[in-house]
């Protein structure tokens, strides 16, 4: 069986990873590589939590999917109505 040490400081480093790939993607072009430089720490999180509860692994992986891709959708379409550049 796997240790529980390893899922935890991979949760950790996905997480750090993932956040300063957010940062940067705002100056990539593809709306597409930006909502996946937010999946990646929702991923991280939910393997931290993984460690400690199953459901409550899933249920924030769940809720910070459905929520960060709600946000950044509503901010595409709303740059896209001003004719900003992405």
């Amino acid at each position: 069986m796997f240790e529980l040490n390893i899922w935890f400081y991979t949760g950790c480093i996905l997480t750090i990873i993932g956040s300063l790939s957010t940062v940067w993607g705002p100056g990539v072009k593809d709306p597409i590589v930006r909502t996946l430089n937010t999946e990646i720490p929702s991923i991280g999180i939910s393997l931290i939590l993984l460690t400690y509860n199953h459901t409550l692994a899933l249920l924030t992986f769940v809720a910070t999917s459905i929520i960060v891709s709600l946000i950044l959708l509503r901010a595409i379409t709303r740059l896209e109505e001003i004719g900003a550049e992405l």
